[in-house]
């Protein structure tokens, strides 16, 4: 039986589409002829990517009437092309590469790729990358920077162990953070000179002034002048990021103003902190209606599984794929943060991962997060309400829950008998 689907078939009149490269573009141009109904006019003409050819490229395209500019995402050389046409007025497109792949057996050039990718884009058979608006898009720039400098600071402090390793100082084996108090004043005594194993442990502190007599055996190594060389250097360079850190989150600060309310409703999510939070608007924005539904949204982030199925077999593994690293890199944190707690969001966690694994709970948790998040961008009212942690077990069936524990009995070769109810 024949059924109405939601698709609609058009045509975009007036479309460009942009192979970019770093030096040089090539745009095609794809209009109606004026002259014979049905019929199309194209143009290909290579432009360079400095800025004085963007702005003639973009006024030929606005004379031309095209209203919808199609370019692929390649490196980070779409980005001035991007924000020029956008300034200009244009529905400018980012699409993936994968998704304009070009037909195998065809020749492959800069100037066919254009006109591929602009027949397929004015058949509208391909869909736009999700692309923030600009304020988004400053705030994400120091967001990234700021993960991507705590991830510089935890190589550093790697290299710093391993140093204190090479001397045979076990200084990690005793403290559980070497970088606290007690541990920066221990190895700035070893950069000054110190040696005496019984002198450094007594800079304990607080917890850790139990430990004297395993410090003491710690300290007893091979530290030279070439090691507190070393070491100085590098604890320069982890308190210079420590303060680069410290004025990225005030210009964090800065840029959140606007989206302080969603920012103050994402941090009563477990797990969600103020920061976290700043990244996760960054990463995905304040506008929901770029997702539709909530499913959208996790499928977009790659926190669903992917569905592969032929002859009615499903094939693969079900893996998520790889999505946004930051977005993902945040919401494993904010989970892992969330089991600690007695809540919902911590129960699902500790369920998941005794039956599937640590790995398979982190990206479920995600998931539930991603779902909360989405309904509370969509509804500036809503409010997180915690389902509790014993919500699994208020929806679990006593029945169904006697009948599991007699199976794992069974399993484990103990016999079972159940004695009727008098």
């Amino acid at each position: 039986m024949l059924q109405e689907t939601s698709d609609r078939e058009e045509i975009i009149e007036r479309v460009a589409a942009l192979d970019i490269g770093k030096a040089e573009l090539v745009c095609c141009v794809r209009v109606p002829h004026e002259g014979r109904a049905g019929r199309r006019l194209q143009e290909v003409e290579t432009y360079s990517t400095m800025t004085r050819s963007l702005l003639a490229m973009a006024d030929h395209l606005a004379c031309l009437g095209v209203t919808r500019v199609v370019m692929e995402a390649t490196s980070d050389y779409w980005k001035p092309v991007f924000y020029v046409l956008e300034a200009a007025g244009f529905e400018t497109w980012l699409v993936n590469a994968r998704d304009v792949k070009h037909l195998p057996g065809r020749p492959k050039t800069d100037r066919l790729d254009a006109v591929w990718l602009c027949k397929v884009a004015e058949r509208q058979m391909i869909r736009p990358s999700f692309v923030p608006p600009p304020q988004i898009r400053r705030l994400r720039d120091v967001t990234r920077y700021r993960i991507d400098l705590v991830e510089t600071r935890t190589a550093e402090k790697n290299r710093v162990e391993k140093l204190l390793e090479d001397a045979q100082i076990k200084l990690s084996v005793v403290a559980s953070d070497i970088f606290g108090v007690s541990g920066r004043e221990m190895m700035a005594a070893l950069i000054a000179g110190e040696r005496d194993p019984k002198v450094l442990a007594q800079m304990a502190r607080s917890r850790m002034r139990g430990k004297i007599t395993a410090l003491e055996e710690a300290f007893t190594g091979h530290f030279t002048t070439h090691h507190a060389f070393l070491l100085a250097k590098m604890l320069a360079r982890i308190d210079a990021i420590n303060a680069d850190i410290a004025e990225l989150d005030t210009k964090i600060e800065e840029l959140i103003a606007p989206f302080v309310a969603a920012a103050e409703r994402l941090d009563e999510i477990p797990g969600i902190g103020r920061v976290a939070a700043a990244i996760i608007i960054s990463e995905i924005g304040v506008d929901m209606e770029r997702f539709p539904t909530a499913g959208h949204l996790a499928s977009w982030a790659k926190f669903t599984p992917g569905v592969k199925e032929s002859a009615g077999k499903k094939k693969g593994k079900g893996s998520t794929g790889h999505g946004n690293r930051y977005l993902a890199r945040v919401l494993g944190e904010a989970a892992v943060a969330a089991s600690k707690t007695d809540t919902f969001l911590g129960e699902r966690y500790r369920r998941i991962a005794r039956r599937r694994g640590k790995k398979k709970a982190i990206v479920a948790t995600g998931r539930s997060m991603l779902t909360i998040i989405w309904h509370l961008l969509s509804d500036p009212e809503a409010r997180y309400t915690d389902l509790g942690a014993d919500f699994f077990d208020k929806r679990i069936n006593p029945e169904r829950r006697k009948q599991a524990h007699i199976h794992q009995l069974e399993a484990l070769g103990y016999k079972v008998t159940i004695e009727p109810a008098a």
